[in-house]
């Protein structure tokens, strides 16, 4: 029987376990990248570990993040990066070079290989046929370490594509047809893999939009074949040395086909406060537009800005109306200097921002209070723009102008004649120039902490019997925003987790922090998918500081339940969800840890009551809580 891609990757990297979907296999890292807002306490991490240099083919630390250097904290933090990467071999990219995601796919992305990132949109690379996940921090470093990375075996979707997009539909309309189809726990466990005749019709860029955000529907990553459109690309990034083909074998299976018709497509939106509320954009027509912003990882490369630059061109934005952009990385922004087509931007009355994530992590460029924000970015949660109460909507580039232009929201079919598709330039100019790769003397380099980089805590070890109270009860879908909030003020105290651990929680319960510290440990009860969205390890690191020894729910996020696992804190299922009813903040619970066996159930008592709980820990995994964190755990085997 034949292999598809995903297996392919994966048995070329097995190091432990067998490809049966839900086993745990351990698998080679080729490729590591972190960004600022993790990368601090990752390094941290790999310090802790007492090794010399990393073990990978390739580490990259970017800095994307936390650059609204106000105050000492961020510089800080940077000039930690900049020193430990270059003590240890990790190639560093400073700031303002351009957005993780964007210069990855540009200048290291390689079929076939695996990357883990400390971010969760690292499936961004799958666009050209790579096996590239999300991660917590501590599971970077530790790859980093030449330790192998552990995941369940995901089960492989194929996503059939046919036909070709046509009119204003865009890349963007695929993946959010797909979270429509999906929604953002459709995918936990999966990889979606794309196949059919679409898939030529796509270019690289196109290819890592779908990608990039596939990891809103919770899947573990996406991937598309290593085709002529891949060896294209390379070829055009003057790295032709770096393809090789990729792609299923016809008699290959899957445990589940979605199919989607290009040609049936048409401009789509996902409306407040999530990624899968997807609706058309004529069926909005009428609604005010406050705001636009074009960029983040998802759509923020040449063919994305330069498109939205043709339907600026000779156009103004209507009064009362704010244009954000933010090119993907410096070698973009140099392409549209090179082609004049910034002029459209800044005569248009657009913003051009820096080469950063920006406002899509409420770093800046916050809408109005309660305002419609139209954003090409890949995530909607409340709050995460930085204003509590605004309304943002995500859609491609092609949409955001055009409705920024309008003031409101629009029938695509009055839009005109959409712009062709956009292909490089004969030269497209390097930037690897502006990379910092590791010296030859790295012996010789000092390790710079300022006083924000606060040391590691060490946890302890699981007790044989948790005898604690629900200091939260939280319902469905509840996502790393809400139990850490993202922003320029909290974001600068990623390396410092007693000052960050301030926040947890600080918009959903300001008196959850309280709590905890008043006692001596705590239990949260959730809900559906509870921990979906970013890989901040934070918001496992945070309340583990805090004294959470469990958390218990419904179902819980793949990313999440790593990161609770990695810090010692249990991550328990209710096994009949009604029980959740009869739960409430302030339920006392004892839980017997040592009757708690890897995929078992157990019996807690609840307020005097029992309640069964279950869980689908392995062996390894359950080892590693009993172990007070992966941290204690590898420290053991080292």
């Amino acid at each position: 029987m034949g292999l598809n891609i995903t297996e392919k990757i994966i048995s070329a990297h097995l190091l432990n376990g067998e490809m049966e979907p839900g086993t745990e296999v351990g698998l080679r890292i080729d490729q590591t990248l972190t960004q600022d807002a993790t990368g601090t306490m990752a390094y941290l991490q790999f310090e802790a570990m007492g090794i010399d240099k990393v073990q990978t083919e390739l580490s990259v630390s970017y800095v994307d993040h936390n650059t609204l250097q106000m105050g000492f904290r961020n510089p800080d933090d940077h000039q930690y990066l900049r020193t430990v990467a270059a003590k240890h071999g990790v190639v560093f990219s400073p700031a303002g070079t351009g957005i993780c995601h964007q210069l990855h796919l540009e200048n290291f992305a390689k079929p076939g290989k695996t990357l883990i990132g400390s971010d969760s949109h690292t499936p961004t690379a799958g666009g050209l046929g790579m096996l590239a996940m999300g991660a917590g921090g501590l599971s970077v470093a530790l790859a980093m370490a030449g330790q192998p990375y552990s995941i369940p075996m995901p089960k492989v979707v194929k996503v059939e594509l046919s036909g070709k997009l046509t009119g204003w539909a865009s890349a963007k309309d695929i993946i959010l047809k797909l979270l429509e189809l999906k929604t953002v726990k459709g995918g936990v466990g999966k990889v979606f893999e794309f196949a059919g005749e679409g898939v030529k019709t796509l270019s690289v860029p196109e290819r890592a939009v779908i990608t990039n955000m596939g990891a809103e529907l919770g899947a573990t990553t996406s991937i598309f074949p290593s085709d002529e459109n891949t060896k294209a690309f390379l070829k055009a990034m003057g790295r032709e040395e770096d393809w090789s083909e990729l792609i299923a074998d016809a008699d290959a299976t899957y445990a589940e086909v979605v199919e989607i018709n290009l040609s049936e497509l048409e401009p789509l939106v996902a409306q407040p406060h999530m990624p899968d509320r997807v609706v058309t954009v004529k069926s909005l027509a009428g609604l005010k537009v406050n705001q636009s912003a074009i960029g983040s990882c998802t759509n923020s490369s040449y063919s994305d800005l330069k498109t939205t630059a043709l339907i600026l061109q000779d156009q103004q934005l209507p009064e009362g109306v704010d244009l954000m952009i933010s090119p993907g990385s410096k070698q973009v922004l140099k392409m549209l200097a090179s082609d004049g087509l910034i002029a459209n931007f800044i005569d248009s009355g657009a913003r051009l921002l820096e080469c950063t994530c920006g406002p899509c992590i409420g770093m800046g460029g916050s809408p109005t209070s309660a305002g419609v924000s139209v954003r090409t970015f890949n995530r909607n949660f409340e709050g995460r723009s930085g204003t509590q109460d605004a309304q943002v909507y995500l859609a491609s580039p092609q949409t955001a102008a055009k409705l920024a232009l309008a003031g409101e929201f629009t029938d695509p079919a009055t839009w005109g004649t959409p712009p062709a598709k956009i292909d490089f330039p004969e030269e497209v100019p390097s930037i690897r120039h502006l990379f910092i790769f590791p010296p030859e003397n790295r012996a010789e380099v000092e390790i710079v902490r300022g006083p924000n980089i606060v040391p590691l805590e060490t946890f302890s070890a699981l007790p044989d019997q948790i005898s604690s109270e629900i200091r939260l009860k939280v319902e469905d879908d509840i996502t790393t925003d809400h139990i850490l909030p993202a922003g320029a003020q909290i974001t600068a105290l990623r390396s410092n987790i007693p000052a960050i651990s301030e926040y947890i929680f600080s918009r959903v319960d300001e008196g959850f922090v309280g709590r905890m510290k008043a006692a001596d440990n705590g239990i949260i009860l959730g809900g559906e998918n509870y921990g979906q969205g970013s890989s901040r390890e934070h918001a496992a690191l945070g309340p583990r500081h805090l004294g959470v020894v469990a958390v218990i729910t419904k179902s819980l996020a793949r990313i999440h339940r790593a990161n609770l696992v990695n810090f010692g804190i249990l991550p328990l299922v209710l096994s009949e969800k009604s029980d959740y009813d009869k739960l409430s903040e302030g339920s006392k619970l004892t839980i017997d840890t040592t009757t708690i066996t890897p995929g078992g159930e157990t019996v807690v008592m609840a307020d005097g009551a029992e309640i069964k709980v279950k869980n689908d820990l392995s062996t390894k995994e359950l080892e590693i809580i009993k172990a007070g964190g992966l941290l204690n755990y590898v420290g053991k085997q080292l």
